[in-house]
């Protein structure tokens, strides 16, 4: 099981590892069912107890789990079997497709930056749709980490889209009050808050994915220590 959120000396296999580490650097206290959302132009939601991560939405490749800006989430294998038997699609063009051409920019045809996005979804249906498909995306996987961890202390935004947009946040969170996910509309508009209300049986939290520091930090671990003079 994926280990990379965990507070080992190894050093972590890839990019939002770094990110997750980051944040369990960050927080003063590491709660019991932690649940992190990376969501920018890749994406991931992670599963994380007491200090380890015991799931995420990421599968062998990143290309699994949520829609991102331009791979595609989660597919039914069906579709890539049709596309090569009937579309004659090889290994290159398939790979292309759910990594470069789908997520975001293929179902909008805008773009894959969620800020064109809200910008174009005034009078595009296409990026409304988009928009609504990545928030229900990672709202789903949220809630399967619930289930994973068997119930959330504490939801974490980062990355470029979760540390910004505010109103993803809210859509994402709208769908969780089962699970005592409680946002506050006031808090949420403000950077660098913890937007969760007071009430909250789960608190909600954006903290800025710090993957170049945990990069130096591992480093720093690794360096040889110079003798003093």
């Amino acid at each position: 099981m994926e280990r990379c959120c965990s507070n080992s000396s190894r050093p972590p296999p890839s990019h939002r590892c770094l990110s997750c580490e980051s944040i369990l650097h960050q927080l003063a206290e590491t709660p019991d069912r932690l649940i992190i959302a990376h969501l920018g132009n890749g994406a991931s939601v992670t599963a994380v107890k007491n200090g380890k991560s015991i799931d995420t939405s990421m599968g062998l490749t990143p290309t699994g789990g949520v829609i991102m800006g331009t791979r595609s989430g989660d597919l039914d294998p069906g579709v890539l079997v049709y596309l090569a038997r009937e579309k004659k699609f090889d290994a290159a063009m398939l790979e292309q497709l759910v990594d470069h051409r789908s997520g975001l920019l293929g179902i909008s045809g805008v773009g894959s930056d969620m800020r064109s996005l809200h910008k174009a979804a005034v009078s595009n249906p296409d990026a409304r749709l988009a928009i609504e498909m990545f928030c229900y995306s990672v709202r789903k996987q949220t809630a399967a980490m619930i289930a994973a961890l068997g119930g959330l202390d504490l939801l974490v935004f980062t990355g470029g889209i979760g540390e910004n947009d505010e109103e993803v946040r809210a859509a994402i969170c709208g769908g969780l009050a089962w699970a005592g996910v409680s946002l506050s509309a006031a808090h949420n508009r403000l950077a660098n808050s913890a937007p969760g209300d007071p009430p909250s049986r789960c608190q909600v939290e954006v903290l800025a994915s710090q993957e170049d520091e945990q990069i130096a930090r591992h480093t720093w671990g690794l360096a040889p220590l110079t003798p003093s003079c």
